[in-house]
């Protein structure tokens, strides 16, 4: 049988890799940017246009999925998968980032969570144990651990109570897990997350408990929430150099198409964040040459200009600027669903030009040059190709 994961391509000299994921609903080729469905659904965008934009596995969060519609009906219909007629693979979220961060409607126990609906003031208690029956009725691809996102800023004594806890919780899940398999006939795989905060030795710790649990992923929590970028990299770039090179590296929550490309660079194959679409909801997207504020009021007349001249998505194969800020400005739904298609293409294409650049063996020089131009002070918005 195939592995799960196998690496393709590691150039010498670089962290970066491209890589394969197996899963019962397709081959995913890494580096990959995961869209969020948060429950369900990735707003505006139907599956068909999540495909045509290049998407093949997309996010789902188990605590939106469980309070509404619940995990029993989503399970009743065939899984996830059938209920919202998505064919290609799926990546679950345990919840956990979500309970954290309700903060007063929640209270953080050995045995789990206890929590308030944010919808009705309901009272619930997530456990690994409860999470993973979610997850499993649920039926995504892969699962996610129930973890504790350890805050930011947190001291070591705060950093090691929280991430004794992630660590208790993933030994009980996998003890729920090896006697309850999945329940929709493919298999589901399940990921530890490393947490620690900004702490070296906490996030050290953290990954030498999951390597003897040998499982199928390992991701990393509790990143991009609220430290600054460069301490991100420096604890990303910490944690690659000693996690095991043979098994896939996801970051959760992240982020801009700079922070992936450079993580990219650190050696992560696996990403996921609202930010493209949620942007494009509220009039900004990204491009080959950096965010473009589409509802500007200088693109009023840019009859001639797509978005991006580069990007072959449909919205810029046969929109203008002018058309997608009329729409914006006129509150008509179609802008939404128009500029959310852009954004997650645009992620699509930036991961697949990394895999190219990685196969190349080009990736450092590449990135850096990109990376260099995007940070640049702002120059008028063109979508000229690039170079």
């Amino acid at each position: 049988m195939a592995p799960f994961f196998e690496i393709q391509s590691a150039p010498p000299g670089s962290k970066a890799r491209a890589g394969l994921l197996r899963t019962a609903h397709g081959d995913i080729p890494t580096p990959v940017f995961m869209p969020v469905g948060t429950a369900g659904s990735v707003k505006a965008v139907t599956p068909r246009g999540l495909k045509d934009a290049g998407a093949r596995i997309i996010l789902g969060n188990t605590y939106h999925l469980y309070l509404r519609p619940g995990c029993g009906l989503i399970e009743k219909a065939g899984g996830l998968h059938r209920f919202v007629s998505w064919d290609g693979a799926m990546l679950t979220d345990s919840g956990g980032f979500q309970v954290w961060s309700l903060e007063t409607l929640r209270k953080i126990t050995e045995s789990g969570v206890e929590f308030r609906s944010h919808i009705d003031g309901s009272k619930h208690l997530f456990t690994p144990e409860s999470v993973m029956l979610a997850q499993r009725q649920i039926g995504a691809d892969i699962i996610m651990a129930f973890d504790e996102c350890t805050p930011y800023p947190a001291t070591p004594e705060e950093t090691d109570k929280s991430l004794g806890l992630t660590q208790r919780w993933t030994e009980r899940a996998l003890e729920w897990l090896a006697v309850n398999p999945a329940l929709h006939g493919y298999d589901q795989h399940f990921f530890g997350i490393v947490q620690g905060g900004m702490h070296k030795e906490a996030r050290a710790r953290a990954i030498e408990h999951l390597i003897p649990l040998d499982l199928p992923g390992i991701a990393l929590g509790g990143l991009s929430v609220g430290e600054p970028a460069e301490m991100m990299y420096d604890v990303a770039g910490f944690c690659t150099d000693i996690l095991p090179p043979g098994k896939p590296r996801y970051v959760m929550g992240v982020g801009t198409p700079s922070n992936l490309v450079t993580l990219v660079g650190l050696g992560f194959d696996m990403f996921d964040c609202v930010m493209p679409t949620r942007n494009a909801r509220n009039g900004t997207v990204f491009t080959w040459d950096g965010p473009l504020h589409y509802k500007a009021a200088r693109h009023a007349s840019a009859l001639d200009e797509p978005i991006d001249r580069r990007c072959g998505c449909y919205t810029c194969k046969n929109f203008s600027r002018a058309y997608l800020r009329h729409l914006f400005v006129a509150g008509e739904i179609l802008a939404l669903e128009l500029a959310s298609l852009h954004s997650i293409h645009f992620y699509q294409d930036l991961m697949a030009e990394c895999r190219r650049q990685i196969v190349a063996g080009s990736f450092a020089p590449w990135s850096a040059e990109l990376l260099a131009r995007w940070a640049a002070p702002a120059q008028p918005e063109s979508s000229a190709p690039q170079s």
